[in-house]
């Protein structure tokens, strides 16, 4: 039994979503995984079967169609979406409901969310988060896309880049400068369908892991927005983003954990069997130290996961924890899956292994929602260093 079904944090509703969640992976994401990853997308309906099953419903208010939930709730469908074969799919759905849907969901007016959100939690439009650009990554306040006012509505232009969701997306919240003049104090959020005049996109393709999920460059050609597209406040967009950061960093975490805690149960299979001379490789010195270690890793990272969790969940100001999460958690994962693809020898260097593609999949952890060391930058400034 995974050491989270004994944790304080979560109830019982927890525990049959946990299962919820596992069974949906096990039947309809691990048969087409495959497909998915040579194809480079995951298909529309895909993304309704998600729907259906309540994979996005969990932090959307009931009377648009969610479950009212909070952060527990998606940490379970995190892990237990990174413990399946392919993270393509589970950062696919990932950025749909748990990056970009938080954002209408806590700025959005009653008109936006009763126009979008029954059917983002339904699957049946696709969503992104566009905040990423050429000259801009981690440090948003970069941002060189602009929204200026054209008379009742605006004009977008600029481009993003590295969108998950991008290519076949429906719905993007996009971060644009509004008062280029005053810095992250000039920025605002959009809501872009991408049957807007002047949206294309196209794909960005070679990427090392993540296969399955398609990932876009999107540019905004004079797109004209209606006045209702402002999500939020005006020139506020800047600290929109952080708020929503603070949920996104913890899934990572979570999504790490998962990915990790799944290699080291395929890898803990596969010692036990190799033979090595007269016994296994499981009964080397080496090897029983260096898993000894990946789960000491595996549990400290739960850990500190969980308990930051709590805090959130009580509304304690947790922005030095949130970013200690996501940097441990990312860095451990990462040691842990190297360790588990090391401990294969040779047959962990194929894509028959499901700890290779786990191997370049993980490695996106440490770049993606803030790099481990604009983690480290966060951390020491809070801690007044």
């Amino acid at each position: 039994m995974p050491s989270a079904q004994k944790h304080f944090l979560f109830e019982g509703v927890h525990e049959v979503l946990r299962q919820e969640v596992r069974d949906f992976v096990q039947r309809e994401l691990e048969p087409v995984a495959e497909e998915c990853e040579r194809a480079g997308c995951i298909p529309k309906a895909l993304f309704q079967r998600a729907g259906e099953a309540g994979l996005f419903a969990y932090c959307v208010p009931e009377e648009y169609g969610g479950l009212g939930g909070d952060c527990r709730m998606s940490i379970v469908i995190s892990e237990e979406l990174a413990r399946g074969n392919s993270r393509g799919i589970s950062m696919g759905f990932g950025a749909h409901s748990q990056i970009a849907t938080p954002h209408l969901v806590r700025f959005g007016t009653p008109e936006q969310k009763a126009r979008y959100l029954p059917d983002l939690v339904a699957g049946r439009i696709v969503a992104g988060l566009g905040v990423t650009e050429p000259g801009a990554g981690s440090n948003v306040s970069g941002i060189q896309t602009t929204a200026m006012r054209d008379g009742a509505g605006w004009r977008l232009c600029g481009t993003k880049q590295f969108i998950t969701n991008g290519v076949n997306g429906d719905l993007f919240f996009v971060a644009a400068k509004t008062d280029p003049a005053a810095g992250h104090r000039g920025i605002s959020m959009f809501l872009v369908e991408s049957r807007t005049p002047g949206f294309h996109t196209e794909e960005m393709k070679g990427k090392m892991g993540r296969r399955a999920s398609d990932t876009g460059r999107i540019t905004f050609d004079d797109c004209r927005l209606e006045a209702n597209a402002l999500l939020g406040v005006e020139n506020q967009g800047f600290y929109q983003i952080m708020q929503c950061f603070e949920n996104e960093r913890l899934v990572i975490a979570a999504g790490c954990i998962g990915a990790a805690e799944m290699c080291l149960e395929e890898t803990k299979s596969y010692v036990q069997k190799r033979r090595l001379g007269e016994g296994h490789l499981s009964d080397m010195q080496v090897t029983k130290q260096r898993m000894a270690k990946s789960y000491m890793d595996l549990e400290a990272a739960r850990q500190l996961v969980y308990t930051t969790a709590w805090r959130v969940l009580h509304g304690i100001p947790s922005l030095k924890e949130v970013a200690m999460c996501k940097a441990f958690a990312a860095e451990a994962a990462f040691r842990i899956i190297d360790d588990c693809l090391q401990l294969h020898g040779g047959s962990g260097y194929f894509n028959s292994c499901p700890v290779e593609r786990a191997y370049r999949d993980i490695r996106l952890d440490r770049i993606g929602g803030g790099t481990t060391e604009v983690m480290y930058d966060i951390i020491a400034k809070q801690l007044g260093i």
